[in-house]
């Protein structure tokens, strides 16, 4: 079936409805579909409408409690702790990006953990607000296990994405946001449902041999970045986002893709940065024009997240480009039938 052309705050509604269908709450449904929305316009895409089906089923069994209101506590003036009550990730990290700003500007820093937490999506998002207000921020989580240390043969860690934003005067922010294996689980969910092989050097099957098929790769294990310094990076997040906030480690937190067993109750972290706090406001933005104009001079090399203007400039003329058929299947769960 061909693409049908969405307008952006449609597509939002309908998913909205289709998550308050499935046992979410108004508030909480809202705030699902405008991360999966924006990251389908994003072009990430494991990250966008193609979670709609695992998190309803999830949402429906009670394994993602989607009528949970995370709370959040400052135990020092920089430092707060978010109990996301094994709701979904996206309110949680609202109630951060609401409330760390204004401990940010007082302190320099300020951090915030995310317990008791689920899939956070497409990371830079996350920051990228951070960076809207002026501040610069990075952003850790964790995810159940799919990865394993570099020589071992199980296991151990999650994709464990980072995510990295800072300012600009012109209010597009620099974005960096990358998974830890060679290509986020994501993906290989979105190459699984279309029936689509994945390259080859992305993942081993369960027994360990290289593989390109995407269901193979999904019950296997997800290759590393850089391999033993992606192996190592993985263990730093692992750390960071989980022992901070008292979360759980990937090998603890059940599956993001099927409603069974418990919540998987996994963590991250944001930390926030005020530029006015060091050299200051002006000086920290001349010296980001600086690097950007470099980039922007050397041949056909573009800052990362510079596409997402583009892409979101399109989708705001001529709406979002969905599959017809995921259309209609969004539009039968809005329904509740």
């Amino acid at each position: 079936m061909s693409d049908e052309a969405i307008d952006i705050s449609a597509l939002q509604s309908l998913v909205t409805s289709v998550f308050e269908a499935a046992r979410t709450s108004r508030e909480n449904a809202e705030s699902v579909a405008r991360a999966l929305v924006q990251a389908e316009i994003d072009g990430q895409a494991g990250h966008g409408l193609s979670r709609v089906p695992s998190y309803t089923g999830q949402s429906l069994s009670g394994k993602v409690d989607g009528n949970a209101t995370p709370s959040i506590t400052f135990p020092k003036p920089g430092a707060a702790t978010v109990d996301a009550a094994h709701g979904f990730a996206y309110p949680a990290i609202d109630v951060i990006v609401r409330d760390l700003p204004a401990a940010c500007r007082t302190n320099g820093i300020a951090a915030a953990t995310i317990s008791r937490s689920h899939h956070c999506g497409a990371a830079g998002l996350h920051v990228e607000r951070m960076a809207e207000a002026g501040l610069v921020a990075l952003f850790f989580a964790n995810t159940p296990k799919a990865m394993a240390p570099w020589g071992g043969r199980s296991p151990l860690f999650g994709t464990n994405p980072i995510a990295f934003a800072a300012p600009r005067r012109d209010g597009s922010p620099i974005v960096i946001d990358m998974a830890l294996s060679e290509v986020a689980r994501g993906k290989i969910l979105t190459a699984a449902q279309k029936g689509e092989p994945i390259p080859e050097g992305w993942a081993v099957d369960a027994e360990g041999r290289p593989t390109t098929d995407a269901q193979a790769a999904l019950a296997g294990t997800l290759m590393p970045i850089g391999g033993a310094k992606g192996a190592a990076l993985a263990l730093m997040v692992e750390l960071l986002a989980v022992t901070l906030g008292g979360a759980n480690f990937a090998t603890e937190a059940t599956s993001f893709f099927d409603a069974e067993g418990n919540p998987p109750g996994v963590g991250q972290l944001m930390i926030t940065i005020d530029p006015s706090a060091f050299a200051g406001q002006e000086r920290v933005l001349d010296r980001i024009e600086t690097l950007a104009q470099a980039f922007a001079n050397n041949g056909d090399a573009r800052l990362p997240g510079s596409t997402r203007r583009w892409r979101r400039q399109e989708a705001h003329v001529h709406g979002v480009k969905v599959a017809a058929s995921v259309l209609a299947d969004l539009r039968t769960r809005a329904s509740g039938t």
